[in-house]
């Protein structure tokens, strides 16, 4: 893997996407009013290497947020890369469990495995 120079993907509606090598940095809301636009920043760094998505700092979500983990994740499959995500806030994880997907997206796993 290679390393990346820090960048700011994409901010608006509050929300801020943060590359620093291959860790996306993600903070804010990720709703419905804002999660396309999340989605296909993320998904421009996906396809360019494997990826650890850190969700620390995502303070509001909705059911949308989940739709775009599972859409990174094909992103993932298509490129032949590797993404994990982590530091999910316990709304996202709740909506994980009651959507019965988690079996399709890696979390949890510590930073040095990407």
């Amino acid at each position: 893997m290679h390393r990346c120079e820090a960048s700011s993907v994409v901010r608006e509606m509050d929300i801020r996407i943060h590359l620093e090598g291959n860790c996306l940095f993600i903070s804010g809301p990720i709703t419905y009013d804002n999660v396309v636009e999340v989605t296909r920043a993320g998904e421009a760094a996906i396809k360019a290497d494997d990826m650890l998505v850190d969700l620390t700092g995502v303070t509001q979500v909705d059911s949308s947020a989940v739709s775009m983990l599972l859409e990174w994740m094909r992103t993932t499959q298509t490129y032949g890369r590797r993404t994990e995500f982590v530091n999910l806030p316990s709304n996202l994880a709740d909506l994980i469990e009651l959507y019965d997907v988690g079996s399709l997206l890696p979390t949890g796993k510590p930073a040095e495995s990407i």
